[in-house]
């Protein structure tokens, strides 16, 4: 059956059916601009869904299927679905990709999730709050042009949670934080601003902090398994083995991750600027403009070291995750450049060979 996708393009007429199926998905202007109507007809949008080991499961409008790998694509993307050559499927441009650098000693970068429109960074009201873990996963959040809110779940087992969500906000100005018991009805009310129709948002967070908890909350039901922390050290198991998107009954889509132990940031200059812009605009009035903050003469960070004004404890932070994304995107640029001058070779080589035969 042929279907009639005009209506999802920029200032096509909603359909009585179609419009709804790709809507609940995350459908929306900023893919609909891509592509023409003939494309969309010939190939229909998808959105992977979820990432297995065999595959891609992708959902579009009457579509349920699980292509093989060969797209580059991660959880939450776009695809124009090649029916015939599902490797061959066109991942549509992204509103926003969150990416790590791969654990180990892989210089290969990670892809978490595309098309997120917030991050939920999840952390509880007890020893396993870290802020300077925090602070990795909202520059991860800003690099990427998501909206980030700090989620403090177990909020009912602290005896005050006060103090953890004032350790929270030290992170940022400009990330909400909201502390709450995961279960019933009161993530639903409490992160509602963020969870509209057609919206899709992500928890992030080490295991054993409440993703999953709070996911089955926003779906109203018990759709994924959940685990206790150990209660010595308060470190969480694994539950969530993959990723996937969860329509909730509102209309948001939810994604739920496994939890990330190894947090590594590449190419989020931007994002770790975002969250240090104290130290970032004090830089900015150094005397010297390569000025290392070390020894020099009129740097004004060492200056509100010693002050009083900035906590040396942040600025150790801060020098920590620029060298480790300037590590890691170094390297990774050393890779690609590696890959640009093998390519050259093995193209001069099969260049000679031909002309060797002519």
């Amino acid at each position: 059956m042929v279907r009639d996708y005009s209506a999802f393009l920029p200032g096509g007429t909603p359909a009585r059916r179609e419009p709804r199926a790709l809507e609940r998905l995350g459908w929306g202007p900023a893919f609909a601009q891509q592509i023409d109507a003939d494309a969309l007809t010939a190939t229909p949008p998808v959105r992977v869904v979820a990432v297995h080991r065999s595959g891609l499961q992708v959902a579009g409008d009457g579509i349920d299927e699980t292509i093989p790998p060969g797209p580059e694509a991660t959880v939450g993307d776009w695809l124009l679905y090649n029916c015939a050559r599902p490797r061959s499927s066109r991942v549509l441009d992204r509103k926003s990709l969150i990416k790590r650098r791969a654990p180990g000693t892989s210089r290969e970068v990670q892809l978490i999730a595309a098309n997120i429109d917030t991050v939920f960074v999840v952390t509880s009201c007890n020893q396993d709050l870290n802020v300077a873990r925090l602070e990795r996963y909202v520059a991860l959040a800003f690099d990427a042009g998501i909206e980030p809110v700090i989620v403090l779940s177990k909020a009912d087992l602290a005896e005050d949670p006060a103090p953890y969500v004032e350790e929270a906000r030290k992170v940022s100005d400009r990330v909400p934080v909201v502390a709450l018991d995961a279960r019933g009805d009161e993530p639903a009310a409490a992160l509602a601003d963020w969870c509209r129709p057609g919206r899709t948002v992500a928890f992030l967070g080490s295991s054993g902090v409440g993703k999953s908890t709070l996911t089955n909350a926003l779906l109203g039901a018990q759709a994924i398994a959940t685990q206790g922390i150990r209660e010595d050290d308060a470190k969480g198991r694994h539950t969530t083995t993959r990723r996937e998107l969860h329509a909730t009954p509102g209309g948001c889509l939810v994604l739920d991750t496994p939890g990330i132990r190894e947090l590594q940031l590449t190419d989020a200059a931007a994002g770790i600027a975002d969250v240090f812009e104290d130290i970032e605009a004090l830089a900015a009035t150094c005397r010297f403009t390569d000025c290392q903050h070390e020894t020099e003469p009129g740097c004004a960070i060492l200056a509100a070291i010693d002050d009083g004004s900035l906590d040396s404890a942040l600025l150790a932070r801060w020098r920590k995750l620029q060298a480790e994304d300037a590590f890691n995107s170094a390297s990774l640029a050393e890779r690609r450049e590696k890959d640009r001058a093998f390519g050259k070779l093995v193209r001069s080589a099969v260049t000679a060979k031909s002309r060797s035969k002519e």
